[in-house]
C-alpha cells in the first residue's frame, strides 16, 4: 500500500477512485477543474442514492446498517462517504456500493469498494474482505473479494489521483465508446482534441518557395 502522504500533498476523494477507474479524463475535469454536469444517466445514478445519502443508522437481523457513513484513511490520505456499511454480529464489515448500471458493467466499483476497505480497516482496526455493489437497475448485489491484487490496483490508482491533484494536470480524452454517455462529453470535446492532437504543426506553417528564398 502507499505511504503516509506529507502534509502537503492531497487528501484523494474515495469517489474519485471509481472515476479514475472509469475514465482518468472524467476524473480530472471533476476533481482538478471543479466540472460537472448532469445527463440522464447522473440523474438517474442521484435517484437511485436518495436513500443511501441519508445519513441513517437500522438494524435488520442483528446486522447493524449505517447509510452515508463518513470514512477517511490517515494512512493513505484518502477520505469520503460510504453508501451503505453493514456490521453484521459476527464482527464483519461489508461496504455496499449503489450503482445504477446492470450486474454485468460495475467493474469499477471494485476500486472505490477496496478505498472504502481501506479506510474502515483503519477505522475500526478490522480485517475488511469483502463488499459488494448494489446495482439499481438489476436490483441485485455483486459480491467483490478485496485480494491482494485488487488491494495493489486500487493503491496504484489512489497514488496517481494524488500525482494528478499535487501536479494539476489533466489526463488526455480516450475518445472511445465511453465517451456518448458521459455527462461531461461536451466539455472534455474527446473527438476534437483528439484529432488536434493528430495534426501536424507543419501542416500550417508558411513554407517560401526556391524563388522566395533566393530573393
Amino acid at each position: 500500500m502507499s505511504s503516509v502522504p506529507a502534509e502537503d500533498e492531497a487528501v484523494v476523494m474515495v469517489s474519485a477512485v471509481a472515476h479514475y477507474a472509469y475514465c482518468p479524463r472524467r476524473c480530472g475535469l471533476i476533481y482538478v477543474e471543479n466540472l460537472f454536469d448532469d445527463n440522464v444517466f447522473t440523474l438517474l445514478g442521484s435517484a437511485a442514492h436518495v436513500r443511501a445519502d441519508q445519513p441513517t443508522e437500522t438494524t435488520k437481523h442483528g446486522v447493524i446498517i449505517e447509510h452515508a457513513l463518513p470514512i477517511w484513511s490517515d494512512k493513505h490520505g484518502l477520505c469520503g462517504r460510504a453508501d451503505v456499511v453493514e456490521f453484521h454480529p459476527d464482527g464483519s464489515i461489508l461496504p455496499v456500493e449503489y450503482k445504477i448500471s446492470p450486474k454485468h458493467r460495475i467493474e469499477h466499483a471494485r476500486f472505490q469498494l477496496c478505498a472504502q476497505a481501506i479506510c474502515l480497516e483503519e477505522m475500526f482496526g478490522r480485517a475488511v474482505t469483502s463488499g459488494a455493489a448494489y446495482s439499481s437497475s438489476s436490483h441485485q448485489r455483486v459480491s467483490v473479494a478485496f485480494t491482494t491484487e485488487l488491494r495493489e490496483e486500487t493503491a496504484r490508482i489512489i497514488e496517481l489521483i494524488r500525482k494528478m491533484l499535487v501536479e494539476q494536470n489533466l489526463p488526455p480524452p480516450v475518445n472511445d465508446r465511453r465517451c456518448p454517455n458521459c455527462s461531461l462529453v461536451h466539455l472534455c470535446v474527446p473527438e476534437g482534441i483528439s484529432n488536434l492532437a493528430s495534426v501536424h504543426c507543419e501542416d500550417f506553417l508558411f513554407l517560401p518557395s526556391d524563388r522566395e528564398v533566393a530573393e
